[in-house]
């Protein structure tokens, strides 16, 4: 029963935490999408379309996806006339670069510089969207969706546009509640029962070989499968229970940002009839590397500075 109060405890907790980043958030960009300003937005940024190999009308997915979530801009995907190569340049960039401004904030939660999360998943989109735009000369024939497009929602009235704000908002944290207290509630009895231990040596490879240790496998798993959010989550009871270093909880962020739900950002492309499975390996293959190769630099500025002060002495 201890158990089972510590679990709930800690899901609420993050609830909480979370919830106060995704409420004002969620309300501030919903009314947003009513204003000129998310218009201009896309304007701004459409003649950089050609590019990275897409029309100037595909900025309004990539400004929904990276303003609200991969559902807006998939529901904006869907009335525009696509290539495949299109779809799939749209979908890889939205993989990396989605829901930005709720999953940055909550990023700077854990303490991961704001800077260094944009610059990662913003910079990941465009360098692979240039990359499949003049490597892949498939594609070019023309996309088929499966499913019908949903009527947008057309409001008048302030007052019904910051109720459905509202709508969002809550809907938005009776989702994270719906995970996020089953996940910490499964957390409480792997670690009481001493699961998490050998979860954790099981992960050990993996984790090692990304320059991380072994109690960070947690984070890492909540993350890939339930989302950058709920991976934080995660790790911030991590870095109170388990004792997560600093250098630890940025490696593991920054596999997070390039690789996390890997599923549920998998399948909901499938509708499009695009190649998945590529989509998957790209994020996956990028995520391991990213996280490699910074986790080596940072190694080996250690052992430098290291062999400084042994110098200095």
């Amino acid at each position: 029963m201890g158990t089972l109060k510590k679990g709930l405890l800690s899901g609420l907790k993050t609830t909480w935490l979370l919830g106060k980043i995704i409420v004002p958030v969620t309300l501030i960009v919903t009314v947003l999408k009513y204003t000129p300003i998310l218009p201009w937005v896309t304007q701004f940024i459409e003649p950089l379309m050609q590019l990275i190999g897409l029309p100037g009308d595909a900025a309004v997915p990539l400004v929904l996806g990276n303003f609200l979530n991969l559902y807006a801009a998939i529901g904006a995907i869907i009335t525009l006339k696509l290539s495949v190569k299109e779809v799939f340049i749209l979908a890889v960039m939205l993989s990396f670069s989605h829901n930005l401004l709720v999953e940055t904030s909550v990023a700077s939660r854990v303490g991961i510089r704001t800077l260094l999360v944009l610059g990662v998943r913003l910079g990941l989109a465009i360098v692979s969207a240039i990359v499949i735009h003049f490597f892949w000369d498939g594609g070019k024939e023309a996309a088929e969706y499966g499913l019908v497009s949903a009527a947008d929602t057309h409001l008048q009235g302030w007052s019904n546009i910051i109720l459905h704000a509202m709508e969002n908002a809550a809907f938005g944290v009776l989702q994270l509640a719906m995970i996020a207290i089953p996940l910490m509630v499964g957390i409480q009895f792997l670690k009481d029962y001493g699961f998490l231990a050998v979860f954790s040596k099981w992960m050990s490879p993996f984790t090692r070989m990304l320059g991380m240790k072994e109690n960070t496998s947690t984070t890492l798993a909540a993350g890939l499968f339930f989302g950058l959010a709920f991976g934080a989550g995660v790790m911030i009871q991590a870095v109170k229970e388990d004792g997560v270093e600093k250098r630890d909880l940025v490696l593991a962020f920054i596999f997070l940002i390039a690789c996390h739900a890997v599923i549920e950002d998998t399948l909901i492309f499938v509708p499009l009839g695009i190649p998945v499975l590529p989509l998957l390996l790209i994020r996956l293959i990028v995520a391991v590397l990213l996280t490699v190769m910074v986790s080596v630099v940072w190694r080996n500025k250690d052992i430098h500075q290291r062999k400084e002060l042994v110098h200095e002495n």
